[in-house]
Order: structure tokens, then C-alpha cells, then sequence
């Protein structure tokens, strides 16, 4: 049931990011519903659109239904929403090869899910996915992959680090 849940995200994300060609052409663009950051401690203090390549460990955003993504709706993790980036890494390498991103984000994403939440992934109701290169963006040089926690068809609130559920 997990990996159908999974695999539903996974799917909603891919349509949600596919087409990232081009976008980092955007990264240098101000956006018009920028959002606010605490200058201290770098959390959303206000919600906003933020370009997907800034997005950073702890910000919260809303799932997209657009095809093309090339930023996201982020908010103050204590105002409900569909995820939260919990992990990053870049993947190195010439050539774009999906199977050693997916192979990467399985060891790496699937590594931290029990650190970040305090439970094993196969004894959890929440599931995590990724914001990952496409063909296109890596190209232009892209090589960050955000790890995304969430529970499927729940609207969180607050982090889920240290959830333990």
C-alpha cells in the first residue's frame, strides 16, 4: 500500500517538475509573491513563491498541478501544507542517467527518513519523495536533489522532524 502511495506522489511530483528545462534560466528573476525568511534562524516567516532550485532543508510548500514547475507555493511550516523538504544532496556525473538519481535518492533520501522522523520508514504513515534533475535542467547544470516528506491526502501542520509516525 506504501510503495502505491509512493508511486502516486512520485507520479503527481514528475508531472509537477518534468519540463524543469529552462528553469534555472528563471533562478535570476525576482518573483512577484516572494516570500519572508527570518533573518536569523532562515525559516518562512511568510508565504510566497519560491524558485524550486532555492528551496532549502525545512521549508514547507504546497503540492503543484501544473506541468511545468518552476517554483513552488511555500508557507511557515506552522500553516498547514502538502510537504516539507527534510534532506538535499547533489548527484554527480557527465551525463544525465535517471536510474543512478532514483539509485541515489533511494540511499540518500531512504537513509535519512528514520533520522528525520525518530521511526523506520516501513513502520510509518509517511511517505517521502523527491524534486529531482530532469534531462533539460541538467544540462544547465542542475545536479540538487530535495528529499520530501509527507503523509498521503493530509494537509500537515508543524514539521515532521521527530514525528515518529
Amino acid at each position: 500500500m506504501k510503495k502505491a502511495r509512493l508511486a502516486t506522489l512520485a507520479a503527481l511530483l514528475l508531472a509537477g517538475t518534468v519540463a524543469l528545462t529552462g528553469c534555472s534560466q528563471l533562478m535570476g528573476l525576482i518573483a512577484d509573491n516572494p516570500p519572508v525568511r527570518d533573518a536569523d534562524t532562515s525559516e518562512i516567516t511568510e508565504g510566497g513563491d519560491l524558485d524550486v532550485f532555492t528551496l532549502s532543508v525545512g521549508d514547507c510548500f504546497d503540492d503543484q498541478s501544473a506541468t511545468e514547475v518552476s517554483e513552488v507555493p511555500v508557507v511557515p511550516c506552522t500553516q498547514p501544507h502538502d510537504n516539507e523538504v527534510f534532506h538535499d544532496f547533489t548527484v554527480d556525473g557527465e551525463e544525465f542517467d535517471q536510474a543512478t538519481i532514483d539509485a541515489a535518492a533511494e540511499e540518500n533520501c531512504g537513509g535519512q527518513f528514520d533520522v528525520f522522523t525518530g521511526i523506520a520508514y516501513d513502520q510509518s504513515v509517511l511517505d517521502w519523495s523527491t524534486l529531482a534533475p530532469t534531462p533539460g535542467s541538467w544540462e544547465q547544470g542542475d545536479r540538487l536533489v530535495s528529499c520530501i516528506i509527507y503523509e498521503y491526502g493530509v494537509r500537515t501542520v508543524g514539521t515532521l522532524a521527530g514525528a515518529q509516525r
